[in-house]
């Protein structure tokens, strides 16, 4: 199974995001996505992680599945909230020992039914804990937001931390934002920092206008005001919702690729429409990775 990294290495990536369900009928759904899209070539795919690990074994089920099922390469969201350093350790080990090359190192944020705790405090502590348990095996991963961390007050001291993670990291991987000049800003700035680690830019058109808007405050992603009145003046047709988001979304992806980005992202929700329909609209090649 190829690394992340020697991927991104190689040339542009094109990678779709998947969320472990929680019950049969949304496991045959997401069965039946990954079904849909694994004839697209994918270069990766990623399964999350539940908030204090409420995912945990269903996705190292889906990771583990897609590597010995199907001929895509999985990557594995980890984070460290409301985890010991022992039990990181543990499932990081159970990665290395099924196989599994990449690694989404992520701090977690804070699960709304239980109090947080976080042993290892930085997501930074959790990409040096898979380095050490690897033993140079994973190609590790972290998370970036094109304008800012939701939790951070000062968007230059958001940017030099994020410089840090980026370096210790091998590649980052974008919350998903709605401007080409948001990515680039960010960018520029790790830049001037010395980092030049690459990053991916995550994409997530829009099916749903209210679950967007939700998304984009919880991330701290800006949501445009002209794309929002666009939306909502059609918010009851929802095949018009869904074309205006994959428009939208296309754009994005071109503007992205043209400026020089080293792939894209895909958040899917566990659906294949929006996803197949943008990558045919880019002409990206199907099965080739």
């Amino acid at each position: 199974m190829p690394r992340i990294d020697e991927l991104l290495a190689a040339g542009p990536t094109y990678s779709f995001e998947f969320f472990p369900p929680r019950t049969d009928a949304g496991e045959a759904k997401l069965r039946a996505t990954l079904n849909e899209l694994e004839p697209l070539g994918p270069s990766f795919v990623s399964v999350t992680y539940g908030a204090g690990g409420s995912t945990r074994e269903r996705t190292h089920q889906i990771v583990v599945d897609m590597l010995e099922h199907t001929t895509m390469t999985p990557m594995a969201h980890l984070t460290a909230v409301c985890h010991t350093r022992d039990e990181l350790a543990d499932i990081l080990a159970r990665y290395r020992d099924a196989g599994v090359k990449n690694i989404l190192a992520l701090r977690g944020d804070a699960p709304q039914d239980v109090e947080p705790f976080w042993e290892l405090e930085r997501a930074i502590d959790l990409v040096e804990l898979a380095r050490e348990v690897g033993g140079g095996q994973f190609a590790i991963g972290v998370a970036a937001h094109p304008e800012g961390h939701p939790s951070s007050r000062v968007l230059a001291e958001d940017r030099r931390h994020l410089a840090t993670k980026l370096t210790a990291a091998d590649f980052g991987v974008t919350q998903f934002f709605f401007t080409v000049d948001a990515y680039l800003a960010m960018v520029d700035a790790v830049r001037s920092h010395g980092c030049d680690t690459p990053i991916v830019p995550g994409v997530m058109p829009v099916t749903n206008v209210r679950q967007i808007e939700r998304f984009a405050q919880l991330s701290g992603a800006a949501f445009p005001t002209e794309l929002g009145d666009r939306l909502h003046a059609v918010e009851d047709d929802a095949a018009e919702v869904a074309r205006i988001g994959i428009e939208v979304a296309t754009q994005l992806c071109r503007d992205l690729l043209d400026a020089g980005a080293p792939g894209l992202h895909f958040y899917t929700l566990n659906s294949s429409t929006a996803t197949r329909e943008i990558y045919a609209n880019l002409g990206l090649p199907a099965a080739t990775r």
